[in-house]
């Protein structure tokens, strides 16, 4: 009796991953889906969040890659790369994309660690739901051949969902599996994927939205590289990343960041995650709460009382507001005046 052929699938939990996992699987293949948590998607911070847009689908994350292998005999192993995928964020090889994503590196990364995967679990092959031509940075002939060749699985790597555009590889040179079973699928239109769903009685995933990592986020990005330039890169660790996705923040001076929570889930999350930092919240009255690092001069602390008074309801800039400021060791009250809408926005890093 023949060996039962093995892969390892890169499943993210939306429809491309889902697909492919599903194309293989019924192959006959024995699928181990893998899904690697960047800490940057989307999904898994709306739904630890408590922002009104939480439930608006997004593709992507743990969560969702277990929901695409309920009801089956596929195992899924989640893998946590949020602490070493730091360096691949700061010396990306192969560049950034339109924002700070570098995505040919983060394929090559994460590959490498599915070569490495597929050795132990001695696996035949790799396989991905990525579409020729859907990304820009990322998915185009030269770039798929480029994460094949430095990860080190070579034409061991199958792109089911476009593998007919695509050369052939060893599973389907061998017969592993049947290249006239897999697709060609090319660009960003999705309409045939959500169609091949339909047709193999796949539903519930999420929406697809065009990926689901915050680097490729213009907004987030802009936060990421006014960091980059006030910090040292090498020396920034996962958390501050974290607190970049939380809050509105902005750059008074090259000396004064400050960020202040839009709603009660960001307010909880800040109170929360300051614990080495100073926060600052109005008495007596619904507000924001904020947050700046220390060490911290008194002007630039009355400054960022000032912009928590701003953000603060029933007021108005001729008011006075009191504002607790604390950390770990001392609390006391400062009566400021807010600023005035128009003059903290201008500071935002947006």
């Amino acid at each position: 009796m023949s060996r039962k052929i093995k892969a390892i699938g890169l499943l993210s939990g939306g429809l491309d991953s889902t697909l492919a996992v599903r194309i293989i699987h019924d192959q006959g293949i024995h699928v181990h889906a893998v899904n690697f948590h960047t800490g940057f998607c989307f999904a898994d911070t709306r739904r630890a969040d408590r922002r009104k847009d939480k439930d608006k689908p997004v593709a992507g994350g743990p969560t969702d890659a277990k929901s695409a292998v309920a009801g089956t005999d596929i195992p899924l192993e989640v893998v946590d790369i949020s602490q070493g995928y730091l360096d691949v964020i700061h010396h990306p090889k192969y560049g950034y994309g339109k924002n700070v994503n570098p995505c040919v590196d983060c394929r090559i990364y994460m590959f490498n660690l599915a070569h490495w995967m597929m050795e132990q679990y001695e696996a035949d092959f790799v396989f991905t739901g990525e579409v020729l031509g859907q990304r820009p940075k990322s998915q185009h002939m030269k770039q798929l051949g480029i994460v094949a060749e430095k990860s080190g699985i070579g034409d061991r790597l199958l792109r089911p969902l476009s593998a007919q555009l695509l050369p052939e590889t060893l599973p389907e040179r061998e017969g592993w599996v049947d290249r006239d079973k897999l697709f060609g699928f090319h660009g960003r239109n999705r309409t045939p994927q959500m169609e091949l769903a339909a047709e193999l009685g796949i539903d519930g995933y999420p929406q697809p939205a065009g990926g689901c990592c915050f680097l490729t986020d213009p907004a987030y990005g802009h936060r990421v590289r006014d960091l980059w330039q006030h910090s040292v890169k090498d020396e920034l660790e996962w958390d501050d990343y974290l607190l970049l996705k939380t809050g509105r923040h902005l750059r008074v001076k090259p000396d004064l960041k400050v960020i202040v929570g839009r709603d009660e889930g960001e307010n909880l999350f800040l109170e929360q995650f300051a614990k080495d930092m100073i926060r600052l919240e109005p008495i007596d009255i619904t507000g924001p709460v904020t947050v700046v690092d220390k060490p911290i001069s008194e002007e630039n602390l009355q400054i960022s009382a000032r912009l928590t008074a701003c953000y603060s309801s029933h007021h108005n800039q001729h008011d006075t507001i009191d504002i607790k400021i604390q950390d770990q060791e001392t609390e006391r009250t400062v009566s400021v005046k807010p600023f005035s809408r128009e003059e903290a926005n201008r500071w935002l890093i947006i």
